[in-house]
């Protein structure tokens, strides 16, 4: 049946990319596209080797239930056509375009030469599917139940169709559900549409499920960094039930609408690469029609009504390298080289407060002719009030992921991150905390607040040269440290949190659900609402690295990374 198979060293499938996206159509600059050809490959071909077949009853199994990609799908997401002049950036950008497709596996664009024609070339788009189809357990711990079902590539026409149900007998109903509709890239558009309604999305209090409501968005992404035009529209309202019969006193009641949209413009959309430059605007609106007893007049900003109107100019150079074994388990993963510097402008309002608001949001991103990946980051920005400056703040950091490094056919990389983050005249947005990516990981306490924070991150990580049933496993051994300081006390005065522990991830990436991770934490320092020792399971982790060009106006985040931006 070939369950138990070794992957690292004999698959071909798997062999350590580095290069450049753009490098392999240099030779063929400024040759015609004659003709463009789509291949499809099935679940036993490995995408860097289709002579390569892993057939096994596994293979077999989702080769005969799965729905290919049609072609004119993949077709749309071209923005190569017939008669183009080769352009190495513009393949380059394609081709990764292809990869950042939720129901794609992977992807490549091959040029092929025409014997007797020196002047043109054909382009063979070769793609390989993820099995779409979801059937997924997030909890069955007793007397609770959450999962999900749906396709990711619903008759493989690009679209997602999902519907999850929880099951709690201290929740009253005992049972909700989720639904979201999803298509991308509407009539070759590059627009994505969703529908998403839910009665068990986590509340903005401590992320029980009881929240209830429905949001309806649109969202053209910069798909290329020749494309002109980019943008978003969301709109949807949402309100927190009391599900599980809290007293007065602790449940949190709220209620909002969202209408928030953007839309900007890239300057410089040439076929070489260069600097380029991109304008947007963005407006907000997120009134609560009613706020949490406990909140009252408090600023806090989950609960205060917000409405900005911001502007921005970002100055980027960004392409990417080929690269695997970083959160994947050896499949194909785009690295992004060069810079990002985001000036960022306008007027915004929380909870009465109305102030002008400038920040800048930098990356520099570098991979290393030995392999090494790093990037510095920094944001800082703030608020100007009768002449005085408010809420001002300023995170710097960096990151590092070492070249792969092979120990007896077990693939290795570490990680570290660092980062600094310091408040000055702290008004009205949120104090500090070290529960988010910029403190120490899986820790659930929002009660630890200060206005400087230095945090440090390390993670060892090894593939296995083993998969079964074409799961495949990586053990991992991490470290978190964050030393917080109070506000009004100096730094003398700072408290030190860290943690150590360990784990496995595995996945099969042939599916469309994230890695699935068993980790222990063990913290040594005994810390509020926290256990010492902590056994978890995640059953949908998504890692990915971000290869966005650009992203919405918007104030710099301290507490969160919600776009993904820092690695």
């Amino acid at each position: 049946m070939g369950a138990v198979t070794r992957s690292a060293g004999t698959d071909t499938g798997q062999a350590t990319l580095n290069v450049k996206v753009e490098d392999p159509y240099i030779p063929y600059i400024g040759k015609i596209i004659r003709k463009i050809h789509i291949k499809q490959l099935g679940f036993e071909s490995p995408i860097t080797d289709t002579s390569n077949r892993i057939s096994y009853v596994g293979t077999k199994l989702l080769n005969s239930t799965h729905r290919d990609t049609r072609d004119w799908v993949i077709r749309d997401n071209l923005f190569i056509k017939e008669g183009d002049e080769v352009s190495p950036f513009r393949l380059g950008d394609n081709e990764r375009f292809l990869r950042s497709l939720n129901f794609m596996q992977d992807a490549r664009i091959v040029i092929k030469e025409i014997p007797g024609y020196e002047d043109s070339v054909d382009v063979e788009v070769i793609t390989k599917d993820l099995f779409t189809i979801q059937f997924e357990v997030n909890d069955a711990s007793p007397g609770r139940f959450r999962g999900k079902i749906g396709d990711a590539n619903a008759f493989g026409m690009g679209q997602r169709i999902t519907v999850s149900t929880l099951f709690e007998t201290e929740r009253t109903p005992g049972s909700g559900f989720e639904f979201q509709y999803m298509k991308s890239n509407i009539a070759n558009t590059f627009i994505n549409g969703s529908l998403t309604y839910s009665d068990i999305n986590n509340n903005i209090r401590d992320g029980r499920q009881n929240e209830h409501g429905w949001r309806i968005q649109f969202d053209r992404p910069l798909y290329s960094q020749f494309a002109h035009v980019s943008g978003a529209l969301s709109i949807g309202n949402y309100q927190s039930l009391n599900n599980y019969n809290q007293p007065d006193s602790l449940f949190y009641g709220y209620r909002y609408n969202i209408v928030d949209g953007w839309i900007g413009y890239n300057l410089r959309t040439g076929s070489r690469e260069y600097d380029r430059q991109f304008v947007g605007v963005r407006y907000m609106n997120i009134p609560f029609s009613e706020v949490p007893k406990q909140i009252g007049d408090k600023y806090d900003e989950r609960f205060n009504s917000k409405e900005a109107l911001l502007a921005s100019y970002t100055f980027f150079r960004q392409n990417f390298y080929k690269t695997n074994y970083l959160y994947g388990f050896g499949l194909t993963e785009d690295v992004p080289y060069g810079y990002n510097i985001a000036l960022t402008g306008g007027w915004y309002k929380q909870k009465g407060l109305s102030r002008p608001y400038a920040g800048i949001d930098a990356n520099r991103y570098i991979v290393s002719k030995t392999g090494h990946i790093i990037q510095y980051f920094l944001r800082t920005g703030g608020f100007i009030k009768d002449g005085k400056f408010e809420d001002a703040s300023m995170l710097a950091g960096a990151s590092f992921f070492s070249r792969l490094m092979d120990v007896r056919k077990v693939r290795m990389r570490q990680y570290f991150r660092f980062s600094a983050t310091r408040q000055f005249n702290r008004v009205a947005i949120d104090p500090l905390r070290i529960d988010n990516a910029f403190g120490i990981r899986y820790f659930s306490s929002d009660s630890i607040l200060g206005n400087k924070r230095f945090s440090v991150h390390s993670e060892t990580f090894f593939f296995l040269p083993y998969k079964f049933f074409g799961f495949k496993f990586a053990p991992f051994f991490f470290g978190d440290a964050s030393l917080l300081t109070p506000e009004a006390r100096d730094l003398k005065k700072s408290e030190l949190y860290y943690f150590i522990g360990g784990g496995v991830r595995t996945r099969n990436e042939n599916f469309v659900f994230g890695t699935i991770e068993l980790r222990g934490v063990y913290y040594p320092k005994t810390l509020p609402y926290t256990s010492q020792f902590k056994i978890m399971i995640n059953s949908s982790l998504n890692f990915r690295y971000n290869s966005t060009y650009i992203k919405a106006p918007g104030i710099i985040q301290l507490n969160n990374d919600d776009n993904n931006s820092i690695f």
